[in-house]
């Protein structure tokens, strides 16, 4: 099936009801002047406790000590330790203050209690086969100890008989979607990051209200940060009249709060608990090169058929569960996933959660960098990396490994793509090699190993993936798909540029001074 360009499908605003534009003169404006208003408030307080300064020098030096040996000693990222010690340091009051407000859960209490109040209760819910994880041993231990931690940390089952299809571009995986969700009997779960109506979008939706009216339970999810740009805030409200179930995950509200830092990044979707689709690609113009912004829009994506969409189905649920009184895991983990026999390898998909302790997204990485023994070629549009992640690339490098990393060559924002060239340097210099795709933009979050592992997922090789989202991905190994994301990488590989140490050293001096200036607040960017 070839994508009709000139169907736009079912388009639920009129021009002039979508965009930047349209927030700002609605509600973003106000937002914008609470805000202000708010931080004015705070700044005014930090000024009436600095006025006492010069009387209480001492006591400030003090009580500066005891946060510095306390961050020392604290659970906190090491790179996330320095910025906070030169923010005190350097504002002992408000940079105590500040760091006191951000550690105190204000704005996402409630949102940490349920989380994890759910995942307790599902950890139980899709048990480990013993004889999967035993044949998984014997073929390839290290492997096999990964998928240990993966399922330690939540309910994240190792699984075989499990079809997964590599998509290279999001042209590819958009024309598969409207061919499976045209098949959907019983349910269509569907959790982005971006919503924006366009063709791609009107296309799905134009489907979505067509299996709602034959009866199969259709529910849309996607993020704040979406709503409040891209989207009117009664949105969800025309979806319901179409039958279609809709919720908001943290709308954004006219308050400061932490809050606003756990964004739902991820991108699921669930057909009738037999076919999931994951990866990189949001529902917008852009992610299949409809509407051109920064060049080419390289993005990949899996399909998986078989017995590992359960675990995609138990994300969406959990997510969608979070607001619910009542959860409904049992009712439709109990469809048939009509395991593909044929299907050889084993897969794990996993979501990571922002907060907890555990940092699974980015140790999954690790893992497969420390264990990898030919090489390593990683797709990111965003490497902002704290030092267990930049040592564990780089020692990789030293050990022979050849590690890859490919990147955008235009930018979709200045200050991420500068404070990513601030590792180049050192990268390079323990022999890790580094890419820019010239043709435009790479939002691909893809990791292969040794033509024996991969990850396709939403997970960025940046902080607020790997520290504030909350992030889902697909692990793989020794499935027949792997040979085509490694296919995939050196096709993508060709049209690149590759950074020397020279073009290091020649890149223009307000990058580098931007790159500079902003690492050291990265960890709370």
């Amino acid at each position: 099936m070839e994508t009709d360009y000139k169907n736009k499908g079912l388009l639920l605003l009129k021009k002039g009801q979508k965009g930047l534009l349209h927030a700002i003169f609605s509600r973003f404006g106000l937002f914008l002047v609470l805000l202000v208003v708010q931080a004015l408030i705070l700044l005014s307080i930090f000024q009436w406790f600095e006025e006492f300064l010069p009387h209480i020098f001492g006591g400030t030096i003090l009580f500066t000590f005891i946060m510095v040996v306390y961050l020392l000693n604290s659970r906190i990222n090491p790179t996330a330790k320095i910025t906070w010690l030169i923010a005190i340091m350097l504002l002992p009051v408000f940079g105590v203050l500040l760091f006191l407000y951000t550690r105190s859960d204000i704005g996402h209490r409630a949102l940490k209690a349920r989380t994890n109040q759910i995942i307790s209760e599902t950890k139980e819910s899709i048990p480990q086969s013993g004889e999967v994880m035993e044949r998984f041993k014997k073929d390839d231990p290290g492997a096999a100890s990964l998928a240990h931690y993966i399922h330690r940390s939540g309910c994240h089952p190792v699984y075989e008989n499990t079809a997964v299809t590599y998509f290279p571009l999001g042209e590819d995986k958009f024309e598969e979607m409207l061919r499976q969700l045209d098949k959907a009997k019983h349910f269509i779960f569907m959790e982005y990051f971006i919503v924006d109506e366009g063709m791609m979008w009107g296309r799905i939706l134009e489907i979505l209200a067509k299996k709602a009216a034959e009866g199969v339970d259709v529910r849309v999810m996607y993020d704040g940060t979406c709503e409040f740009v891209l989207l009117p805030r009664d949105y969800p409200k025309r979806l319901r009249a179409l039958g279609i179930k809709c919720k908001v995950f943290s709308p954004v509200s006219p308050f400061i709060s932490t809050h606003y830092n756990y964004r739902d990044h991820r991108k699921i979707l669930v057909i009738d608990g037999h076919t999931a689709f994951n990866g990189g690609v949001n529902l917008s113009d852009e992610y299949i090169n409809r509407n051109v912004k920064f060049g080419h829009w390289k993005d990949t994506a899996v399909m998986l058929k078989g017995e590992a969409v359960r675990s995609f189905t138990l994300m969406f649920l959990q997510m969608w569960g979070i607001t619910e009184k009542e959860n409904e895991f049992a009712r439709f983990l109990a469809y048939d996933p009509m395991p593909v026999k044929e299907a050889g390898g084993y897969v794990i998909p996993y979501g990571d959660c922002p907060l907890d302790d555990d940092k699974l997204g980015e140790r999954v990485y690790m893992d497969i960098l420390n264990r990898s023994l030919s090489y390593v070629h990683i797709m990111t549009p965003y490497l902002i990396l704290d030092g267990e992640m930049e040592t564990a690339l780089k020692f990789a490098a030293e050990r022979g490994v050849e590690v890859i990393l490919l990147l955008p060559g235009i930018p979709d924002k200045i200050i991420p793509y500068a404070l990513a060239k601030t590792h180049y340097a050192s990268l390079l210099e323990s022999g890790v090699k580094i890419y820019e795709y010239t043709p435009g933009f790479v939002h691909a979050k893809t990791c292969v190993c040794d033509s024996a592992e991969a990850v396709v997922g939403t997970i960025n090789l940046d902080y607020r993936s790997l520290y504030h989202h909350f992030e889902c991905a697909a692990y793989l190994c020794r499935t027949d798909c792997i040979q085509d994301i490694e296919a995939d990488f050196q096709a993508t590989l060709a049209k690149c540029r590759q950074v020397t140490r020279e073009s290091v050293r020649r890149e223009k001096w307000y990058m580098k001074l931007t790159g500079h200036l902003m690492k050291a607040a990265a960890p709370l960017l």
